[in-house]
């Protein structure tokens, strides 16, 4: 019985072993192409950024539909009414 106990603990220490040092590749590894993929990444370039994307079209008709609502209501006059739609279509 001695001698099993001691074949199975040898084992134990083996395998224990051999599952440390391949945890430790892999962490190098992993930190190699980490490293490696940072330095073959594209530096960013000085362009300024880009303006936000201009509203549809539809959004536009829809502001106009109101303001035309509001015109015909007499909420906003003939004047307040074309400098809204100029800012909209403008925009």
């Amino acid at each position: 019985m001695p001698g099993l106990l001691r074949g199975v603990a040898r084992t134990a220490v083996v395998a224990g072993t051999a599952t440390a040092v391949s945890n430790r590749v892999s962490r190098r590894q992993q930190g190699r192409w980490a490293a490696q993929q940072q330095s073959e990444a594209p530096a960013p370039s000085a362009e300024p950024p880009t303006a936000p994307p201009a509203p549809d079209m539809t959004s536009k008709i829809e502001q106009l539909k109101q303001l035309g609502e509001l015109r015909d209501q007499g909420v906003l006059t003939d004047s307040e009414f074309e400098d809204q739609k100029r800012r909209i279509l403008e925009s």
